[in-house]
């Protein structure tokens, strides 16, 4: 029931907006009575927390074969960008983010788990960084996920801030705090 609860509400904050989302939306298009939803979670709010951060933490627990996968810096872009390219301007994923982002600005519960989502991310892009040598892993997994989380925001707003466009800008930058050492391309 949970689950149908969640799914509901992942559809409906893409469509209507994190505030356009109310209790018996979220039970019609769950096909069950509005008392099931407080019945399995404490309020709205908790049952819209737990659906976009699941959300959240499908995306980045989608994220560690890219880590097994990549070898340099530039696999690794080139592969989260990659992950970027299905998403479009109204696609519903997109949206709960952008949704989900703007929320957490008003709802400290909600800014806690996203953060707590975003921290792992940042994380486990940190202990990749250190175990390749980047001398600054730490503040470059920082920066690198909030281009990532920067793009799938734009692409929101238009279609023009693509992976394929944010790649070559981001790989010169990277490459720029980082020129290859003698002998290498």
């Amino acid at each position: 029931m949970r689950r149908r609860l969640t799914g509901a509400a992942v559809e409906l904050i893409a469509e209507k907006g994190w505030t356009g989302v109310h209790t018996r939306v979220v039970a019609e298009r769950a096909g069950v009575a509005p008392g099931l939803v407080h019945y399995h979670f404490a309020s709205l709010q908790a049952l819209l927390t737990e659906a976009a951060v699941g959300v959240l933490r499908e995306a980045v627990a989608g994220m560690g074969p890219l880590f097994d996968a990549a070898t340099t810096p530039d696999d690794l872009l080139d592969a989260i960008l990659g992950t970027l390219e299905r998403y479009a301007s109204d696609d519903p994923a997109s949206l709960l983010v952008s949704e989900a982002y703007l929320a957490a600005t008003r709802d400290p519960e909600l800014k806690r788990a996203v953060a707590e989502v975003v921290d792992d991310f940042r994380r486990d892009l940190t202990d990749w960084l250190r175990a390749r040598g980047e001398a600054t892993p730490r503040e470059t997994a920082m920066v690198l996920a909030a281009a990532v989380d920067g793009v799938v925001l734009h692409q929101a707003l238009s279609g023009d801030l693509t992976a394929a466009t944010a790649r070559p800008v981001l790989r010169r930058m990277f490459r720029s705090a980082h020129p290859p050492e003698e002998g290498q391309p």
